[in-house]
């Protein structure tokens, strides 16, 4: 028996992935694990989902281009496969998740603490709980009333030790899929993230790249405003967006890859700008791929359409608390 895991590469993802693994593993799977994203999704499902008879997909949101084929894919995938679809992103305005499909859907919690209500309810043993708690640690979703409670039943300071050395190894490993497999692989087991001493190297080194990544940023930054962004930070684009809000006293900060033709951004901004519905709109308008979280969000945009992106990108959040984003957005 086949068990695919298609899973978002940060802690959250991984954390997910683990759970799934470890679940279907004692049930005998042979537990196959692809690390994607909202935009290449739908590719990755077709060159990857063969004879599988378990597809389980976790922490990838659905985007604007490609979210009415995908859902398609996953329909018609149910018709020979177990197919289950976790995951905690907002959803494109006005699709409806009315499928042939499990689907544990629900914006209230990190894709991990879904994860494993989920499995938990099918048999995974209560100690996974402490995995789930690393991966919402990681989404900076640790105040819901789950994790307040399931932190009661181990040593809070132990578990954020744990999730800080799982975040920040994994924090520059990027698309090093190989190592974030090693990484699964020994979490499934409930091993402790501290004993993994590749993870544990790694995330040592990251805290001094860190702290090197925010002066780099403190000196590169180019501010408009509104917006400030930064072009091939040396270190996590996450963290660079951070920075570049910070440092270039905007209401949102930009980190940005090339990867050849293409600007592959990490955005993140200050609370009452939501950053998914903003992307949302220019994903229409523009047709660029992009969407996330209200305050941490990412995009991929042509690099010919940069600078209308930056404008249009300008405009919204000018126009941030205006009738265009109160429309309060139903998933049921």
């Amino acid at each position: 028996m086949k068990c695919i895991v298609l899973a978002h590469g940060d802690s959250d993802g991984v954390a997910s992935a683990s759970l799934a693994k470890a679940y279907f593993g004692n049930l005998k799977y042979s537990v196959e694990v692809v690390f994607t994203h909202p935009a290449g999704l739908l590719s990755d499902l077709k060159e990857f989902v063969k004879d599988h008879e378990v597809v389980f997909i976790v922490d990838v949101a659905l985007n604007e281009l490609h979210a009415t084929e995908i859902l398609n894919n996953l329909s018609t995938l149910a018709n020979r496969a177990k197919v289950v679809y976790v995951d905690h992103h907002p959803l494109p305005e006005d699709l409806r998740l009315t499928l042939n499909i499990d689907i544990v859907y629900d914006t209230c919690c990190s894709a991990s603490e879904l994860t494993y209500r989920y499995l938990h309810k099918m048999g995974l043993g209560s100690d996974y709980a402490r995995i789930a708690l690393y991966g919402a640690i990681g989404d900076y979703l640790d105040e819901t009333p789950w994790v307040k409670q399931e932190l009661d039943n181990w040593d809070k300071r132990s578990v954020y030790l744990e999730a800080g050395i799982l975040i920040q190894g994994l924090e520059g490993a990027r698309r090093d899929y190989e190592f974030k497999r090693r990484v699964v692989e020994h979490l499934s087991k409930n091993s402790l993230p501290s004993t993994m001493t590749e993870l544990v190297e790694r995330s040592l080194k990251q805290a001094t790249e860190d702290e090197k990544l925010r002066l780099w940023v403190k000196e590169n930054v180019v501010s408009r405003g509104l917006v400030a962004y930064v072009l091939n930070p040396p270190g996590s684009v996450g963290r660079a967006a951070n920075y570049a809000r910070v440092y270039g006293r905007a209401k949102v900060g930009i980190a940005i890859e090339e990867r050849k033709e293409m600007y592959v951004m990490s955005l993140r901004s200050e609370p009452g700008i939501d950053l998914n519905r903003v992307l949302r709109i220019l994903s229409r308008e523009l047709g660029v791929n992009g969407g996330g979280h209200p305050r941490a969000a990412g995009a991929r945009v042509k690099k010919e359409l940069f600078e209308r992106f930056l404008l249009e990108l300008e405009r919204l959040v000018a126009s941030s608390g205006s009738s265009l984003f109160s429309k309060t957005h139903s998933t049921s």
